[in-house]
């Protein structure tokens, strides 16, 4: 039976529906928040699966219609996720996963059906809430509710769920989930935001969260499932005390190794001897197998409380740095002599080689989203191979992974990226991990931001990253703030904390925990930690390259900006592009506009022409034919003009290319011409003066009104008089 439950949130309506759309699914519900429409769905697996991790899959599928939109492509309908989707889906992922116990094994889908987009109203926050509440109305264990809101900021006021105006207005943009205890996951990009607005903006948009999941709890109380017990991965417990006796002090040796990969061989030795021993003593056992799954898992506990125990208790770190200690840094340029900018940026044993390419601004990324741009002229894309961590593995499209790591850059960097209108060039930033032990997507905004600097991109200010960690004592009592958390410190730590930005202020903030949620306190201390920790990286990096040069790479295209007349645009591109087209062959000297030697032209609507090649001298002669495309002609102006054509009633003249005009017979000379081809001929060069254009936008033009008028008959007698 379909039930509705409202919620006033700052003078805009959330709309839940459920009971009446996918009522087969374990929970469902249609949430409305203004236009925006979000239909949530949550399934679970009736089967326990083997593997050892915890399978929750969520989706956010977007589907161009619900901003009127027909797919682009052969096929027209919706392909493979956009980044944007990707994203949106890792935002709902992040928050939920901390509220289910890690040890069930049922798989978990939950399915975000974008039907309606308003864009004053998030469709990504929608979905977050969407989620939490089929989950919480369903059967399936869940620990929640979670909700999820974005803060803007705009003068002294905080704004909860800004407006697509206001947001463009904002100083910040923060998305922010949490409990109504906690926060568990933040996602932001500013204008050089102080640690103080980012930490009130947090506590700002918490408070709003507190609400909303008060209203997901009304509802659970009114329809809710009773929850199901399932069958969860435990652990032996006698096997749990063979095992750490085994091998609980070796692991604790071996994490303690400075080396990443020495330190992982001993760890993976000290395993395998064990694996090793436990299978001999079972050896006869039919659960030989289930045993031997156990013990990894067991090791892998071992190894995580190994870490955990040595930095709470005894502020150890495993490779003996103190807690806010980063670790050795590196930064060159000009690695690669034919990029348009390069950067090697290495923290410890985590390094990224950046590279920075710019391009035409007709270089632009099409976006076929949801969203109101649909074209993007600064991209930022981040590449993790499997050898920057010394294994195999696949080579293919970008995986979640990679691209949330580009994206959490390109935030980071975008905001010193000068205005099209200061530096009309795409840009494209690429980082390529050479090799990680951890924090490699701040490694990544480091290298990019020195291969920016290196291209002569005139950024704002220098931007640096760093990763936090969190380690918290089993009974959460203590806790510990890490400064540069590398691989194993982020793989057994409850919190990754990522903090990019100027000396004057954060440009991006991300926040991922495997635990409940975080107090005000800790995102306090973490912030100031991390400032710390960023002034020091940008002393290293101001130590590389002080600023931006002045000069581009002479590999880069050079530019030439200037405004003609917007309606004159079209006489520019010409019937079918064939004015264009001509201009760009005859200025480059080459027969296809594709040709790598090609001058490139952009022409906008506000009437700006903006032309790019290498060589100045082709961007002189494009410029030039396009002003002789738009110039023109003064009335009552002389001109030289060369001739065309000569015909009985007179000849044409051209005074530049695209310019042309007829003298007629009775306009060539003040006397009488009979034949005007007995006065010129094509080829010849003559002054001639405009009549203006005809009721037919013919041009007129006159020989006779150019030269000089000849003296009447009274003079020419007194000159022969005077000359007796």
């Amino acid at each position: 039976m379909k039930k509705e439950f409202r919620y006033d949130l700052n003078g805009r309506e959330i709309v839940v529906e459920t009971g009446w759309l996918a009522k087969q699914a374990n929970g469902a519900c249609l949430v409305r928040y203004g236009d925006t429409v979000v239909l949530s769905a949550a399934v679970m697996g009736k089967n326990v699966i083997t593997q050892d991790f915890f399978p929750l899959q969520v989706l956010y599928q977007e589907k161009l219609y619900s901003v009127g939109k027909i797919p682009g492509g052969f096929i027209r309908r919706e392909g493979r996720p956009t980044d944007e989707a990707t994203l949106a889906a890792r935002i709902i992922d992040r928050p939920l996963r901390p509220m289910f116990d890690e040890n069930l094994r049922n798989e978990i889908q939950v399915i975000n059906t974008i039907l309606s987009v308003d864009q004053d109203n998030s469709p990504v926050m929608t979905a977050l809430f969407g989620s939490s509440l089929a989950l919480g109305i369903s059967e399936i264990p869940f620990d929640g509710p979670v909700c999820g809101v974005v803060v803007g900021k705009i003068g002294k006021e905080y704004i909860i769920n800004p407006t697509a105006d206001e947001l463009e207005k904002s100083k910040l943009n923060l998305t922010v989930a949490g409990t109504k205890e906690a926060i568990c996951m933040v996602e932001a990009g500013a204008h050089e935001a102080t640690e103080k607005e980012m930490l009130e903006a947090i506590m700002f948009g918490h408070e709003t969260i507190k609400k909303l999941c008060e209203f997901q709890e009304s509802i659970i109380k009114s329809i809710g499932k009773e929850k199901v017990e399932l069958d969860k991965a435990e652990l032996d417990k006698d096997l749990v005390a063979q095992v750490n006796t085994m091998a609980y002090d070796a692991i604790l040796d071996a994490v303690q190794i400075k080396d990443k990969l020495e330190s992982y061989a001993k760890v993976e030795e000290i395993k395998e001897q064990t694996i090793g021993s436990i299978s001999a003593s079972y050896l006869d056992s039919p659960d030989l197998d289930s045993i031997l799954k156990q013990v990894g898992n067991i090791l892998h506990n071992i190894e995580a409380d190994v870490v955990r125990s040595l930095i709470t208790d005894k502020k150890i770190r495993p490779d003996g740095r103190k807690m806010d200690e980063i670790r050795p840094l590196d930064a060159m340029v000009d690695l690669l002599p034919r990029t348009h900018g390069s950067a090697v940026f290495t923290r410890g044993q985590t390094q990224s080689l950046a590279t920075t390419t710019l391009g035409p601004i007709s270089d632009h990324q099409i976006l076929d989203g949801l969203g109101i741009e649909d074209e993007k002229r600064f991209m930022h894309h981040y590449n993790f191979p499997s050898f920057s961590v010394g294994e195999i593995g696949r080579y293919g499209s970008p995986g979640r992974r990679e691209i949330g790591h580009g994206a959490l850059g390109e935030r980071a960097l975008s905001a010193v990226i000068p205005s099209e209108e200061e530096f009309p060039y795409t840009i494209r930033v690429v980082s390529e991990i050479l090799e990680s032990n951890g924090s490699s997507s701040q490694a990544t905004i480091c290298a990019g931001c020195l291969s920016l600097m290196a291209a002569g991109v005139p950024i704002k200010a220098p931007v640096a990253g760093i990763a936090m960690g969190l380690i918290t004592s089993k009974d959460s009592k203590k806790y510990t703030i890490l400064t540069d958390i590398q691989g194993l410190e982020d793989h057994m730590g409850d919190m990754d904390f990522k903090v990019a930005g100027t000396k004057s202020g954060i440009t991006a903030l991300q926040m991922d925990i495997k635990i409940k949620g975080v107090t005000e306190k800790i995102l306090k201390e973490a912030l100031a930690q991390a400032k710390k920790a960023r002034l020091e990286i940008l002393d290293v990096m101001h130590d590389c390259i002080s600023e931006p040069r002045k000069e581009l790479s002479p590999y880069a295209p050079k530019i030439e900006t200037f405004s003609i007349n917007p309606d004159k645009i079209r006489d520019v591109i010409g019937k079918g592009g064939e004015m264009i087209t001509k201009i760009i062959l005859t200025a480059s000297n080459v027969t296809s506009v594709n040709d790598k030697d090609a001058v490139k032209v952009d022409l906008e609507d506000d009437g700006r022409v903006i032309i790019y090649h290498i060589d100045q001298d082709i961007i002189e002669k494009t410029k030039e034919m396009i002003l002789n495309v738009v110039r023109e002609v003064e009335e009552d102006r002389i001109y030289t003009g060369k001739v065309t054509k000569v015909e009985s009633f007179g000849c044409f003249v051209e005074l530049w290319e695209g310019c042309e005009g007829m003298v007629h017979v009775s306009e060539l000379a003040h006397e009488r011409v009979n034949k005007p081809s007995d006065l010129v001929k094509v080829g010849d060069e003559i002054l001639v003066k405009s009549l203006g254009y005809d009721n037919r936008g013919r041009l007129n033009l006159s020989r006779k009104a150019a030269l000089p008028k000849p003296p009447k008959k009274e003079e020419k007698e007194k000159k022969k008089n005077d000359e007796k």
